[in-house]
């Protein structure tokens, strides 16, 4: 934790820094309000521990003056009169704490501690609700994987910028998390940033923020994901997909370690490391004038080349078992017949694909053992269990989940299956429309009508 200590008295900004380091806390000291406003500016501080009383510019006027400039660190006023009226104004000009002069030092490493952790997990809440993603394992044992591993461990304390390159579902973002795990910041943020799944011209407000007024719509301040990314990691995913004047944005950020939001007047400084990645070739980008030179050395300092499922398929029975134990039912296995299967497939779609063929197979599966037929490997129903008569169509009856009463011998109407496992595919995909169209190997479009057509819920 960074704390600057401002205070007229040497003394007072001695002692408090020697004992708020005896605590595990790096302090720096200014004497007056214009000397600590200007390091705010230049440095990124966790608290501040302000006094009231300031020749020149006072307590009051430097707390406003943090608000106007967009600098976010957590403030507690200390004064030696404790008027209720200055307590109250401070509080309401976004103070964290007021403290009255003599004051037990234990007392205020508390309050420090508890504002910052406060604060960090506010940026922790406000990040998973405007990022997607979530924290999952890094699996496999294959040489490939296991060098993956070591590379982690390497560069986790290092202070570098990483490139995530592989295919789509490959799992670029779990070993971006991986690297987040294993450092010394794990409790810091991480932020997760589909740089294609933002409209362009929403990009630079999300990443930045913005202050009130900047444009139409800007009915209030915006932080930016870099900022709520504190001391974690910011992930960019799919950078492939930026445009040249983000790129230059971001070039910027990368060498000054600053940013401003839309609108603003002040430089936020940047602490969170950053992590990109595509499932392009980036070299080609480069050369093919889609991506600069100078951005993609700044984001290559060191690279991690995620390999294909296809390429490590010793890997596929572990990762079999452990999305199953995701599923949140009782745990299915996977038979050797079913295995087998699965190992011959060339997964094309990686390891999304692998999860995807899974849950479409708990879908059709007659109990909590996954057999060959219930293996679809093309998107499309599994083929039905030998006995059971198929309908015209080609489709499939619908399997009971476990605890159902078995279906009926009789041929069911084609409606009657595609109602059936529509229901199915959205109760195990708790409501999620989009998921069990995919489960069905069908278009979000194509479900919602059919959800329309069968009065659906």
């Amino acid at each position: 934790m960074r704390v600057l200590i401002v205070d007229d008295e040497k003394n007072i900004r001695d002692s408090l820094g020697k004992y708020l380091g005896l605590e595990g806390m790096e302090t720096r000291g200014a004497e007056n309000g214009e000397a600590a406003l200007a390091m705010l500016e230049s440095e990124s501080f966790d608290a501040v521990i302000l006094d009231l009383r300031l020749p020149g510019m006072n307590g009051q006027e430097v707390l406003e003056q943090l608000e106007k400039r967009g600098i976010s660190s957590s403030v507690i006023m200390m004064s030696a009169h404790g008027e209720i009226p200055d307590a109250v104004r401070a509080l309401k000009s976004g103070a964290g704490d007021y403290l009255v002069k003599p004051f037990d030092p234990s007392e205020l490493a508390i309050k420090l501690r508890v504002l910052v952790e406060n604060r960090r997990r506010e940026n922790i809440m406000e990040a998973r609700k405007r990022t997607a993603g979530s924290r999952t394992m890094l699996l496999g044992k294959s040489p490939a994987m296991l060098k993956i591993s070591r590379d982690i461990d390497r560069i986790a304390y290092a202070d570098v910028t990483v490139l995530v390159t592989g295919e789509s579902g490959t799992g670029k973002e779990v070993a971006a998390r991986e690297i987040h795990a294993r450092g010394p910041n794990s409790d810091e943020p991480f932020v997760a940033v589909n740089m294609g799944g933002i409209h362009e011209g929403l990009m630079e407000s999300e990443l930045f923020g913005h202050e009130k007024g900047s444009f139409t719509g800007a009915a209030g301040r915006k932080t930016g994901l870099f900022e709520l990314a504190g001391g974690g990691v910011i992930f960019l995913d799919e950078i492939g997909e930026m445009s040249m004047p983000l790129q230059v944005k971001l070039l910027r950020v990368l060498q000054e370690r600053k940013i401003r939001r839309l609108g603003g007047i002040s430089d936020i400084p940047v602490r969170a490391r950053i992590i990109s990645a595509t499932n392009q070739d980036p070299e080609a980008m480069v050369q093919e004038g889609r991506f600069r030179g100078d951005l993609y050395y700044r984001l290559n300092v060191f690279r991690i080349a995620m390999p294909p499922l296809r390429e490590r398929k010793e890997d596929i029975p572990l990762l079999a078992g452990h999305l199953l134990s995701q599923s949140g039912r009782p745990r299915y296995t996977v038979d050797s017949g079913a295995m087998e299967k699965l190992m011959s497939w060339s997964f094309p779609g990686n390891i999304r694909e692998l999860e995807n063929i899974l849950e479409r197979a708990r879908i059709y599966c007659r109990d909590y053992v996954i057999r060959p037929e219930d293996i679809d490997l093309h998107g499309s129903p599994a083929a039905p269990v030998s006995g059971e008569p198929v309908p015209p169509s080609g489709e499939p009856l619908s399997a009971p989940l476990p605890g159902e009463p078995p279906p009926a011998r009789a041929v069911p109407s084609l409606d009657t299956v595609e109602k059936d496992a529509i229901t199915r595919a959205l109760a195990n995909c708790g409501g999620n429309r989009t998921k069990a169209a995919e489960l069905l190997g069908i278009s979000r479009r194509t479900i919602l009508n059919k959800i329309r057509i069968y009065g659906l819920k």
